[in-house]
């Protein structure tokens, strides 16, 4: 049965997808994207175009992307023509299109969730936005209960990729001594990834009975979300090997088979800046170097930008305390059930449907379009 909530749509309404349509097209430039796509794919088609393999892989990723848009909209145009043949059979029918109706109806919301995927892009104007993401959460204040609720936070961002098809590298995730994780680093790759995950940077407060306490009292608990983006291949960033320590050690995790259990995980320090970076997700140290390598250019990178245009705020949010009075969202479990997002203000009293479930989208996308409206 359809959604009551979707069981009627008319020619206005598709009148005024179209326009919302037009309006993204016009945004994404896809006559122009057209045109682009037949020159990318005959200058990967000319020989020795892979004797350059990283201007090779750069230029594949410039087609992919594009395509995509292309594919985006095109697929789009399609639900639009589908829901208009619907409509006018079911008003040809009368009475016996039914059928029709809910056939128009179930493309048009199709077309509403593709037009609100496009102009979420859209918002995404940033050098970085549209390519993937380094996301590490770390515990605060509360002792043991902050570091359960950091492996919270790490099951439900995992979650949420799953939801959103991205691909998702486990950089580091060691074991807390009694109960959660002492951090966690993923490496997100997808469509709009780190524009998407950059509105999760900050603090996140969780209130719940403590677990731990025998006494079942109210515990608040914290956790910090960091967010950079991957660095293209394009942006080179240095770093001297006198400037760096390697430190080699025994992987540790939440458990499972996916925890390495040899004497891989590689742990390196920049000593000029104190950055220090873990991974031990890979069955070798010069895997685990090289991961940690990629990470620590990204936040070298992002220090720089700090110290030249006194603009970290674009990358990952000002930098607070992890504790009372910074958080960005609060998660209440007891005495009642919310969470609540305290910048755009969306919220909901489905704390399974986030936690468990990764369901985010309704916060990160009220986020983004909090966060346009404050630009305009």
């Amino acid at each position: 049965m359809a959604d009551e909530s979707r069981s009627v749509v008319t020619s206005a309404d598709l009148d005024a997808l179209e326009a919302r349509l037009t309006e993204v097209e016009a945004y994404l430039h896809i006559d122009e994207a057209r045109g682009r796509v037949g020159e990318l794919e005959q200058a990967s088609a000319a020989p020795g175009f892979w004797d350059d393999a990283d201007a090779a892989r750069a230029h594949m990723a410039e087609l992919a992307q594009v395509k995509g848009d292309v594919a985006l909209v095109d697929g789009a145009r399609e639900r639009l023509s589908d829901a208009r043949a619907a409509l006018e059979l079911a008003e040809e029918m009368g009475e016996d299109g039914a059928e029709f109706v809910a056939e128009a109806a179930e493309a048009a919301a199709e077309l509403t969730h593709s037009i609100d995927e496009m102009e979420l892009s859209s918002w995404f104007t940033g050098e970085f936005d549209h390519g993937s993401a380094i996301l590490s959460i770390k515990p605060g204040q509360g002792g043991l209960e902050a570091q359960d609720w950091t492996f919270m936070l790490f099951k439900m961002y995992m979650k949420y990729c799953a939801r959103r098809g991205w691909k998702v590298t486990v950089n580091d995730c060691p074991a807390a001594e009694v109960i959660g994780i002492d951090r966690a680093t993923i490496t997100v790759e997808g469509r709009d990834a780190f524009g998407m995950l950059r509105a999760e940077a900050g603090v996140h407060r969780l209130v719940r009975i403590s677990p731990t306490d025998a006494k079942k009292r109210r515990q608040t608990t914290f956790a910090g979300v960091e967010v950079i983006p991957v660095l293209p291949d394009d942006i080179q960033i240095e770093v001297a090997p006198d400037d760096i320590r390697v430190d080699v050690y025994h992987a540790s995790g939440p458990g499972g088979q996916g925890v390495n259990t040899t004497d891989s995980a590689v742990r390196v320090t920049h000593i000029p800046t104190g950055i220090v970076v873990t991974c031990q997700n890979e069955r070798s140290q010069i895997q685990n170097k090289a991961a940690c390598m990629q990470i620590l250019k990204a936040r070298l990178y992002e220090l720089e930008l700090q110290k030249r245009e006194d603009a970290l705020d674009e990358i990952r949010g000002p930098k607070t305390e992890i504790g009372f009075g910074n958080q960005i969202r609060s998660y209440v479990l007891y005495p009642y059930q919310m969470v609540k997002d305290l910048r755009c203000g969306v919220e909901t009293s489905d704390v399974d449907g986030v936690l468990e479930d990764g369901d985010l989208d309704p916060f990160i996308i009220g986020y983004h379009r909090w966060a346009t409206e404050q630009a305009e």
